[in-house]
């Protein structure tokens, strides 16, 4: 329907122009006085006067009339339509590419700047409902005004037309030009506006890190220096733009004074009525406009066309890998490293060379080491975050994990790492956070309790339903922690994951954690990572890594008796 408006309008364009003829030669060609009419003397009546066709005049405001409302209407029609889809368009797309980087494997999101899939979402898309909507308004109503307007010219005077064609080709070649310049600098703002995406976002997050250091200038230098990166880009757009329209209408009046030229030639003027001439006239004028117009908007189009490029190369970007049919409601939660060789993408060295271990369903691993030893490496795989191994199997209940469905899998796993994410809603929702059940107000409030947390949400005005702000960020570190383990005992999965939970908090804080964990831990398969050795002095086993590699491993009274790196890291923490 808007393409039918788009073209309704167009072609009432069109008619107008060519309803000039008529008006002209019928309306005012007779026009002349006319001498008298006597036959041999005798008056036969005709008195001088003007012999006017009155009729076509008197219906031309009712053609005028009509086709200004029909013009209306199909602009309505186009117009509205077009914004509509537009609208439309860029919201499932917007979506789709949201939806898309829920699957996108983690090394994807490790590997780009969070500014710039940030800015795909926002920005590209907008430069796509930009072409989508007023831009592709534009070159269809123009573009079909512009045929139309050349069917009225040859239809009345093909030899006349003609000159259409001599500088046709030169607009065509201009156009091809600047749009290759517009798409490629389209895309160099784009890159420029992740830029600027991600400065602005490092600061947020950094903000009081920028305050304590006094980083304002050198936070401003950065933001400056990628702003006018943009502007240096947005200004060639603009350059081209400004180059491409005068040129283009510069080269359209040497096609209207060829027609002028023309028109003076006898051989001409003998086939041209003064309507038919000023039906041509009127339809290069009437050209001159629709073809500035997609000079202009072929800038937007092409932003659109770049940012297209962008949005379908994330689009075409291969999802996690989920080959794996293997499903199961619970796990008993048997756990397995068989030899696991592990290399991250576009690394020289392996971050996990021969790993091997198990853990029986209810026991507790932990794994001490140094940062970069490969801990939290060992806490990826189990999720599958990260899928290739070099070499090697990790199974779970004796069947691989290559086998599970990957849904199936992460639905056995619990998660409390030392950065905790918060949504910004009501502790209730994130300690109910992706519950897979029904979820009700005293099974939080228990999961709350058992966590330790509930202590301080009964203190907070509206109990579970105080709002945390965003990341959580009117708690504290220890009660966003507690929240998290909360989350954990809720969805009471039977495989833990306790990546370096208490590391950041102070003591009193870890105590009352440590009893939440403590809860959390029973009758749970267990793999902690942690710093503080106090933590994990009751592990049923406990794995010293170091360079990707198991060094040592035993309980935590066997590991003194050997007095190797773990009774080193001990006696450091313990020493006074």
């Amino acid at each position: 329907m808007s393409i039918v408006g788009l073209v309704l309008y167009g072609l009432v364009d069109a008619t107008f122009i060519y309803s000039i003829t008529p008006f002209i030669d019928q309306g005012f060609a007779s026009n002349v006085p006319s001498t008298p009419s006597i036959v041999n003397g005798v008056d036969m009546g005709l008195s001088g006067g003007f012999n006017s066709d009155n009729d076509v005049l008197k219906i031309a405001p009712f053609v005028v009339v009509g086709l200004f409302t029909l013009r209306g209407l199909a602009n309505f029609l186009s117009t509205y339509g077009i914004s509509y889809i537009s609208a439309r368009m860029i919201m499932d797309m917007r979506q789709q590419v949201f939806e898309h980087y829920l699957k996108l494997p983690v090394g994807y999101i490790d590997s780009e700047s969070s500014g710039n899939l940030i800015s795909r979402v926002t920005y590209d898309t907008e430069q796509i409902a930009r072409a989508s909507g007023s831009a592709l308004i534009t070159i269809v109503r123009d573009g079909i005004t512009v045929i139309g307007m050349l069917g009225v010219m040859f239809y009345n005077s093909w030899k006349l037309s003609l000159c259409i064609l001599i500088v046709g080709p030169l607009i065509g070649v201009v156009i091809t030009v600047v749009s290759r310049k517009f798409r490629k600098v389209s895309k160099q703002i784009q890159t420029a506006m992740g830029g600027v995406t991600s400065v602005t976002e490092q600061m947020i997050k950094g903000h009081k890190n920028v305050l304590v250091f006094g980083g304002q200038k050198t936070e401003s230098a950065r933001f400056a220096q990628v702003n006018n990166e943009n502007r240096s880009r947005t200004m060639k757009l603009a350059l081209a733009q400004a180059i491409s329209q005068p040129l283009v209408m510069v080269i359209g009046s040497f096609a209207l004074a060829f027609v002028l030229y023309a028109s003076s030639l006898d051989s001409m003027k003998a086939d041209l009525t003064a309507g038919t001439f000023a039906t041509i006239l009127a339809a290069m004028m009437a050209m001159l406009q629709p073809i500035k117009s997609l000079t202009r908007v072929n800038a937007e189009f092409q932003r659109g066309i770049a940012a297209c490029s962008t949005i379908f190369e994330i689009l075409d970007t291969p999802a996690e890998v989920d080959t794996g049919t293997y499903e199961t409601d619970r796990v008993e939660g048997r756990l397995r490293f068989d030899n696991v060789c592990f290399r991250y993408n576009n690394q020289e060295n392996l971050a996990l060379n021969g790993v091997d271990f198990s853990v029986n369903p209810g026991e507790t691993l932990a794994l001490v080491g140094r940062s970069g030893s490969g801990k939290s490496t060992i806490a990826s795989l189990i999720t599958r975050f990260y899928s290739d191994l070099e070499s090697g199997d990790i199974t779970l209940d004796d069947i691989s994990l290559r086998d599970y469905k990957l849904a199936s899998l992460r639905n056995q796993v619990a998660l409390v790492s030392q950065q905790v994410t918060l949504i910004n809603d009501t502790i209730a929702a994130n300690i109910a956070y992706a519950y897979p059940g029904e979820v009700t107000e005293e099974k939080i409030i228990e999961a709350a309790k058992l966590a330790n947390a509930y202590e301080f949400i009964a203190d907070l005005p509206e109990g579970i339903y105080t709002q945390v702000g965003e990341n959580g960020v009117m708690l504290s570190g220890g009660q966003r922690q507690r929240i998290a383990i909360a989350r954990a005992i809720l969805r009471d999965a039977p495989l833990l994951i306790l990546d370096e939970a208490t590391s950041a908090l102070d003591t009193e804080s870890e105590k009352a954690i440590q009893g939440g964990l403590d809860n959390l831990r029973q009758n749970r398969t267990s793999i902690v990572i942690a710093h503080r050795l106090s933590t994990i002095e009751n592990a049923d086993q406990i794995l010293v890594i170091d360079q990707g590699r198991v060094v040592e491993r035993g309980s935590h009274a066997e590991l003194l008796e050997k007095q190797g790196i773990y009774y080193n890291l001990y006696q450091m923490q313990f020493s006074s």
